[in-house]
């Protein structure tokens, strides 16, 4: 059973309807096999060389995937609506192999942003790259930009990572936490740190920095429940040295920014999600239709119906509003983070319920390592904490209202 969004749209372009052929295949015949494979390597051998997780990389950049919603003759609703099909077809794939891909760009499109050519020469399209905002004791205040979530009798933690201006250039000392995606592999940082311009800490800042020279080392990648093949870990930073052109938002801009960033993160997460969830219900479907119990097959039964029925609804709906969601913050000059969070929330619920009624249709055969429902439910759970937990992510959204 499929539920492709080319088959529901009567609207595809031409553009739109190549950049779901591509993402599809690629997500079928390259992410899911290799998410599979991946799941059930120790952590630090996901990275190793040799690795299959490389050649994902390696076809990703090839097919052009992340450029597919570029093209200069696109609108902004059209672009979204290209990002849209491509996360979700992703997200079907693999949810850990897309977060990575997806966030990979990160450092270049930071070092673009700035428009500085010393810097977009350094950090050029292909480079793998992290978002390095994460700290370990206090993770989610990360997102807490306004103090919207603090409690009355709670005091802010001192910044763990803060880089210091020296002259005509930044030091940079302090700790990223072992939920920075792709953080024992990236060559490169987009970093959210605080920022001490000589008279103290004055806000935030984002750094493009690099990862591979001195004043750098990893923790050991990240052992987790689910999206194995997405890596995670520790980044120190040790008196890195980097030129104060390297900050390419300072603290006049950093909420700002970081809003902006967090937005198009949820908004991510929320259409990789729905693929995730799709991906659930169709195993059910078809599993549903093969397993005989009774005499007929379960899908026979009422119950498995209204089970099937309720996993569609909650997939349609998210897959509605991340769709809408999009199209609207593709056209505002400034994106609302409250529908952002709504998406992601939204979403990640969604997939996580979806795949547990996708496990219990499955049964006995779910509880296999062999059995792909097993590993999306794992993938699933995760994806109510990263990237905010989704409670946090709440009343971050609500205090917009």
């Amino acid at each position: 059973m499929a539920m492709l969004a080319v088959d529901l749209d009567p609207d595809f372009s031409e553009a739109e309807r190549a950049a779901w052929e591509t993402a599809h295949r690629f997500a079928r015949d390259v992410l899911r096999p290799a998410g599979q494979a991946l799941d059930k390597l120790p952590a630090a051998e996901v990275f190793a060389p040799g690795s299959i997780l490389w050649d994902v990389f390696d076809q990703y950049r090839e097919l052009g995937l992340e450029m597919f919603d570029t093209q200069s003759d696109l609108t902004p609703a059209e672009q979204a609506r290209i990002r849209y099909i491509v996360g979700e077809e992703m997200g079907w794939g693999d949810s850990g192999l897309a977060i990575s891909l997806g966030v990979a760009n990160f450092p270049t499109m930071m070092a673009q942003t700035s428009g500085n050519p010393a810097l977009i020469e350094r950090f050029p399209q292909g480079t793998l790259g992290c978002w390095a905002i994460t700290e370990p004791d206090h993770g989610s205040d990360q997102i807490n930009f306004d103090g919207a979530v603090n409690h009355p009798g709670g005091q802010d933690k001192r910044p763990n990572c803060i880089a210091r201006l020296d002259g005509n250039q930044f030091v940079i000392s302090g700790q990223k936490s072992a939920w920075v995606s792709n953080g024992t592999i990236a060559e490169a940082a987009a970093l959210f740190c605080a920022v001490d311009l000589g008279g103290g800490r004055t806000g935030g800042g984002v750094f493009v920095v690099p990862l591979n020279e001195g004043g750098v080392s990893r923790g050991k990648p990240t052992d987790k429940i689910g999206q194995r093949a997405l890596n995670q870990g520790e980044i120190f930073f040790n008196d890195l040295k980097v030129p104060a052109d390297s900050m390419v938002i300072g603290p006049d801009l950093y909420r700002a920014t970081a809003d902006r960033i967090l937005c198009m993160a949820n908004g991510s997460m929320g259409t990789t999600f729905v693929g995730c969830a799709r991906a659930a219900f169709e195993l059910a479907t078809d599993y549903a239709k093969e397993r005989v119990q009774g005499g007929v097959t379960i899908f026979t039964h009422q119950s498995v119906k209204a089970r099937l029925f309720k996993m569609y609804r909650q997939v349609e709906a998210a897959r509605a509003l991340n769709h809408r969601v999009l199209r609207i913050n593709a056209a505002r000059e400034v994106p609302l983070l409250e529908q952002a969070i709504a998406s992601k929330v939204t979403s990640t619920q969604a997939a996580f319920d979806v795949a547990s009624e996708a496990f219990q249709i499955f049964g006995g055969a779910g509880i296999s390592r062999d059995c792909p429902i097993e590993k999306i439910f794992r993938d699933a759970r995760l994806s109510m904490i990263e990237d905010g937990c989704n409670e946090v992510l709440g009343l971050v959204a609500a205090s917009r209202f």
